[in-house]
């Protein structure tokens, strides 16, 4: 790919449709060029900001990118929504956020660094003149609306946010929204976070990943013949397990205050192996994934913990006969 002087990389899909619902419920004509982002994985940070240059000017409301962010759902953002699903805290999601980030915007890498007691979030790399305050309030308002599916918002105590453009006349708006100090001008944006916040523990009732595996977990058991609590319970530590990359037997036995050696017994007892479980929970999720037209082969091969497409396309076609590709088509 030739690179330009100011390209600046991609995001991903799901935010065009992102806009697509913000300017559907605004009653607004979907122009020309957010229809052709919708059917593609990835497209231009130029288009991305082009878009919202495009509404900034058709609706001239303050803080627009605070309420686009207020129309986010996990199928906008991918696979970091549905592994964030599975964590225990406000620190895990966002170490998970951190290493993916790439996946919803590849231009421009999250600096996290620790300052005294804070953590400061921030995209520091993307020249001033490739971005606009609401490029930036979108990108940090997306991360605020994100963890807001886990934790009450009120529970999440911001210590600052920082914005690289200049104050806008209502300052008091972005203070009101964060219910924190709100800095402009600034080196970087930047989201400022008590390190003390990082434990906080998400809400279960929330947890739609962990719904939706218990709900498959249990078609799957139904299945099984002579299926015990025992088995239930392995069924769930596998499925988080592949969430968190925690799904070799070591972790899983220990998540079932078992030796190694025991599970693999009753295992054994019931004619199956440890890796014939996990495989089977593997190509359950993957059907499930694949009905999710937002995901991609890539990552759909994440969220299973492969490490290559490759591998996941490999392992697909032994279950099924069938590639991904071809058993999403049959199935859509």
């Amino acid at each position: 790919m030739i690179r330009f002087k100011d390209y600046t990389g991609s995001v991903y899909g799901g935010l065009g449709h992102l806009l697509y619902a913000y300017s559907q419920s605004k009653g607004l004509a979907i122009s020309e060029q957010l229809e052709q982002v919708q059917n593609l994985e990835r497209f231009d940070f130029s288009v991305w900001r082009e878009l919202l240059s495009n509404l900034d000017r058709q609706l001239c409301i303050p803080a627009l990118g605070l309420e686009i962010a207020e129309h986010v759902k996990p199928k906008h953002l991918g696979i970091i929504a549905y592994i964030a699903m599975s964590c225990n805290t406000l620190g895990e999601a966002l170490q998970r956020y951190y290493d993916l980030h790439r996946l919803i915007y590849d231009g421009s890498p999250l600096q996290a660094s620790i300052l005294g007691e804070h953590l400061a979030f921030g995209w520091g790399s993307v020249p001033f003149h490739l971005t606009t305050q609401v490029t930036n309030e979108i990108a940090i308002a997306l991360m605020m609306q994100f963890l807001k599916h886990f934790v009450e918002f009120e529970d999440i105590h911001v210590h600052e946010v920082h914005f690289t453009h200049p104050a806008p006349t209502n300052v008091g708006f972005y203070e009101q929204y964060f219910r924190c100090k709100v800095r402009f001008s600034q080196p970087v944006a930047q989201i400022i976070l008590p390190l003390h916040e990082l434990a906080k523990p998400f809400r279960q009732g929330d947890q739609t990943l962990q719904n939706l595996l218990v709900q498959q977990a249990q078609a799957l058991l139904d299945k099984l013949p002579n299926s015990t609590q025992l088995d239930e319970r392995l069924q769930q530590a596998i499925l988080t397990g592949l969430q968190k990359n925690l799904y070799q037997i070591e972790p899983i036995a220990k998540q079932l205050s078992m030796s190694v050696r025991q599970l693999q017994r009753h295992l054994q007892q019931q004619g199956t192996t440890y890796q014939q479980r996990m495989q089977e929970v593997r190509h359950l999720l993957a059907e499930q994934y694949l009905k999710d037209p937002h995901l991609s082969l890539q990552e759909i091969a994440l969220l299973l913990s492969y490490s290559e497409q490759s591998a996941f396309q490999r392992a697909f076609k032994q279950w099924t006969g069938l590639t991904p590709q071809q058993w999403r088509q049959q199935s859509g």
